[in-house]
């Protein structure tokens, strides 16, 4: 439609009532009935309305913006809408809730509850689950079953349903037991007695009939992710932050956190919490050598900012960060890492390096290149590395955004016996109620202690 418009104004330039131009005209017409058949119109009025809530923009001002400018969360937010407001009648989810803020996904969750549509949605959110699920399709075991009530009642019906098979396998191994020694009788008998030959028979074909049909599935095994996050002593204040202030992001503030502190990050994308994270990550404003971190850290990009942040004694930060953005590990695999160890890792020889990965359910990936992951598999081994360098003070950015349920439990379980402290941005709602302490960066460039979370911030 675009193209025909063009080339008509353009053959209207050198002539209007010219036979060029008419054509150009009927070309145009032409279009234009094409555009309403396919819907044209009505995707512009959809695109229109998305646009304005999204980035508060008609459609015709923002329609030749590349994607690529919008963060995370609008992306998102932008293909959510078209498609919750689209003609779909079944759409298909894969983390529609990763990379939203809380108020992102506290919209999401409503959108979802009022939509005619069925949805079929993969999340690791537990708290968007228990929201707005009411059906949950478990994939585990090399099968899945649907459990028909939502997640709150999900655990319970699976202990449940684990222990109806093992109930069943047991019970189709008593079975098994009985007809192959009641075979090997008539075996035994028929081996002197011509008449037992027929019921010899009969229970070996009874026997290979059971077998065939095979037995019960067995529980799925659960997974069992053990992290040993050990860290170690450190002075009394871990953090000192005086007149802190992030160019462009945050008015100047003060905060102390304390050895031992568990704190959370709150607040909306983009007023700067990663930055703080990457701040510390790098060992301050003036990095102490004695505070250097245990990974990646100095290759982070440095962050502009006034005022002081400083480390305290024998604290040594790790970073994790959300994109998992370390292209040094990319092309080696989970084992080479290992063995080859860095200042901060002491190398291991291959057995020790398994080891390690099967405590984090990694062995059979320990042959494959780092890059070849999935986002779930890179996050469990950074976490693994991090435990491996001894670091004292845990900044982590997003750490549960790409793990399963029984990876971000078993990092809950990990960070509860950690002897240091941890510094967390998250949006996981779940997560943050193991943490003690809530510091919220707000839209209007504050950052203010909390008592309890705030989500709703813009």
């Amino acid at each position: 439609l675009a193209d025909t418009e063009a080339a008509m104004r353009e053959a209207e330039v050198r002539g209007k009532y010219s036979t060029a131009a008419g054509k150009a005209q009927l070309a145009y017409a032409d279009a234009l009935a094409a555009w309403g058949e396919v819907g044209g119109y009505d995707a512009e009025v959809l695109f229109d309305t998305v646009a304005t809530i999204v980035l508060d923009l008609p459609w015709e001002a923002a329609r030749d913006r590349p994607v690529r400018t919008l963060s995370g969360g609008q992306q998102k937010r932008f293909a959510l809408e078209l498609l919750l407001r689209g003609p779909d009648e079944v759409l298909l989810l894969d983390e529609p809730d990763n990379f939203l803020d809380v108020p992102g996904k506290r919209w999401l969750e409503g959108r979802l509850r009022e939509s005619a549509k069925s949805v079929l949605y993969v999340s690791h959110d537990r708290e968007l689950l228990a929201h707005t699920s009411d059906r949950v399709v478990a994939v585990e075991g090399g099968s899945a079953w649907v459990h028909p009530g939502g997640f709150a009642s999900w655990h319970e019906a699976r202990v449940a349903r684990h222990a109806r098979l093992d109930e069943l396998r047991k019970r189709w191994d008593e079975e098994h037991q009985k007809l192959r020694e009641l075979m090997l009788m008539y075996k035994q008998k028929a081996a002197y007695n011509d008449g037992m030959a027929s019921r010899y028979q009969a229970a070996q074909t009874r026997l290979r009939k059971f077998e065939e049909a095979g037995p019960p599935p067995v529980p799925p095994k659960d997974q069992d992710i053990r992290m040993r996050l050990t860290g170690g002593r450190t002075g009394k204040r871990a953090v000192i932050c005086e007149q802190l202030e992030l160019d462009g992001l945050t008015y100047p503030f003060d905060l102390e956190i304390w050895y031992g502190d568990r704190v959370a990050v709150l607040g909306a994308n983009g007023t700067g919490k990663s930055h703080f994270l990457r701040l510390l990550a790098r060992g301050g404003t003036d990095p102490d050598p004695a505070n250097g971190p245990v990974d990646g850290g100095l290759t982070l990009a440095p962050v502009v900012h006034d005022g002081v942040a400083r480390l305290g004694a024998r604290v040594r930060p790790g970073h994790f960060s959300q994109t998992h953005d370390r292209p040094e590990l990319m092309a080696k695999t989970l084992v080479e890492i290992l063995w080859r160890g860095d200042e901060h890792r002491t190398g291991m020889d291959r057995h020790a390096a398994m080891a390690a990965l099967s405590r984090y359910e990694l062995a059979g990936q320990g042959d494959q290149p780092f890059g070849t992951l999935s986002g779930g598999q890179q996050a469990r081994f950074l976490v693994l590395l991090l435990e491996l360098s001894g670091a004292t003070l845990l900044l982590l950015d997003e750490p549960t955004d790409n793990l399963d349920l029984a990876s971000a439990e078993a990092l809950e379980a990990g960070l509860t016996a950690f002897e240091g402290t941890v510094v967390a941005v998250t949006h996981d709602r779940w997560f943050t109620r193991t943490f003690d302490r809530f510091v919220l960066f707000r839209g209007d460039g504050e950052v203010v202690e909390t008592p309890e979370p705030v989500w709703d911030v813009k």
